[in-house]
């Protein structure tokens, strides 16, 4: 495995960050860069879903909560825009965050807990370089400076307490699993793999980057696979490479 891994990652043109996980073993199969720093793009997401409902847990609230949608939140190729709601339930927005990435959602669960309250939320969970510093399409503050970031060992950090369930009870530990199981992207990570596989996970796109990180559960054993790729000037062609390393992880582990 190590070697076909190299041999992907010195023919990709881009900058590749990767953490592969043995759950057998709980330990490293491969990473490479897995502590640089990079654009987390929509993969900020998982932190964001992990931070409400564990204040959820905290607080006795409740999923079903109303939420409204203020003017501000809403942007475009958004399932809510679409529907022009003005209001959804909590698990609503938490659902449409993950599974289609929606962005209007995304900017409701921000302003629900407010940036600071998540990022404390993220120290809490062990993650030293991940940050919410924008909201979805604000590029304005981006181009400031202040963007949403994370490492790939940040998010395997993540993965696997959630693997483990040690941020949540059982009863809320199985709504964050079956929501990032129920993700409808599948471009990346399942690109090249033929079988029906279970994977709780999540894609993360800009112009410059391409990510697709979370947990495959096979009847072999469980892994977490996060590959995360910057400098990307094709975005199809970093998706191809994220398939073609998961490909080469799965064969690994299943036969």
């Amino acid at each position: 495995m190590k070697n076909q891994i190299e041999k992907l990652i010195e023919q990709c043109p881009y900058k590749v960050h990767i953490v592969v996980e043995d759950y057998k073993t709980s330990s490293p199969a491969f990473q490479l860069r897995e502590q640089e720093v990079f654009s987390s793009a929509s993969i900020i997401k998982v932190p964001i879903l992990m931070a409400i409902l564990v204040h959820l847990q905290k607080t006795n609230g409740d999923l079903q909560q109303i939420v409204e949608i203020a003017d501000e939140n809403v942007v475009d190729f958004s399932v809510l825009t679409e529907q022009e709601q003005t209001s959804a339930t909590l698990y609503e927005l938490l659902l449409w965050m993950i599974i289609t990435s929606d962005n209007t959602a995304t900017n409701v669960c921000i302003d629900f807990l407010g940036m600071d309250t998540l990022n404390n939320y993220f120290n809490e969970f062990g993650l030293k370089n991940t940050r919410v510093q924008r909201k979805m399409m604000d590029f304005q503050r981006q181009k400031l400076g202040m963007d949403n970031v994370t490492n790939a060992s940040d998010i395997q950090r993540l993965f696997q307490q959630i693997y483990e369930g040690h941020l949540l009870s059982k009863k809320w530990n199985d709504i964050a699993i079956d929501i990032l199981c129920r993700q409808r992207s599948h471009e990346s990570l399942k690109r090249y793999i033929v079988d029906h596989v279970k994977m709780a996970h999540k894609t993360g796109g800009l112009d410059t980057v391409d990510h697709d990180a979370g947990i495959v559960f096979t009847k072999e054993c469980d892994y977490f696979i996060g590959v995360f790729i910057s400098e990307v000037e094709d975005n199809d062609k970093a998706k191809q490479y994220i398939g073609a390393i998961s490909k080469v992880v799965y064969d690994h582990f299943t036969k």
